[in-house]
């Protein structure tokens, strides 16, 4: 019976690797489509949705088969709650990877023009996020959960910038107010993925110490 929860185990834990992955690849490319005003690869994130959806549903199924089957406990029920946690978020990540892709739709469409404000360098962090909260799931590596939760800080930083600059360009009248508010949503959402992410760090951190970190506040800043 053992050997049989530690085979379903591994799956779920397989599965929610690859979902991984999937999500960090959508949140690429549609950050990708923003930047390039690409409405074809917006529409790729847009249409592959669906499968994510499925796929998070489906470990959803597998970890209450096991919960209702097996009744785990210590490791490997920390395990499952977890994975029930982290399945929404990459699930919501997908979502706002889908957000993007749409403001890169209306994006595309406007005049080509310089944007005033860049993504650069809160895309690369917050692409580094979701890459490290997968590489802490698969080896288990708290240290690397915990430097995600400080990331956060920096992404948010950038996205208060960002709010910021168009605030002044709005006052000023001297953008398109639809063209402003569509690069602030892309904002918001990448700062949206940067906290679930964070969630998944604490999740990961749960998982394996069976710390709960949420809402204490000082451990983002402690690391």
């Amino acid at each position: 019976m053992l050997r049989h929860l530690q085979r379903e185990v591994a799956n779920i834990k397989e599965k929610v690797i690859l979902l991984s992955a999937t999500v960090e690849q959508n949140v690429s490319l549609a950050t990708k489509a923003v930047q390039n005003k690409d409405p074809e690869l917006a529409r790729e994130v847009v249409d592959s949705d669906y499968q994510i959806d499925q796929k998070e549903v489906e470990i959803e199924e597998d970890c209450l088969k096991i919960l209702a089957l097996h009744q785990p406990v210590a490791v490997d029920l920390r395990f499952l709650i977890a994975v029930l946690k982290m399945n929404n978020d990459l699930e919501r990540i997908a979502d706002l990877a889908v957000n993007i892709a749409e403001k890169a739709i209306f994006l595309s469409l406007r005049k080509e023009t310089a944007d005033p404000i860049t993504f650069n360098e809160m895309v690369v962090k917050v692409k580094d996020m979701l890459r490290m909260s997968v590489e802490a799931l698969v080896d288990l590596d708290i240290d690397k959960a915990k430097l995600i939760l400080k990331m956060d800080n920096d992404v948010d930083e950038i996205n208060r910038e960002h709010y910021y600059i168009v605030r002044k360009l709005i006052k000023a009248g001297e953008s398109d107010v639809n063209d402003l508010v569509h690069l602030l949503d892309v904002s918001r959402n990448l700062e949206r993925i940067a906290d679930h992410t964070t969630n998944i760090a604490e999740d990961i951190i749960y998982m394996i110490s069976g710390d709960i970190i949420r809402h204490s506040g000082p451990s983002k800043e402690e690391g």
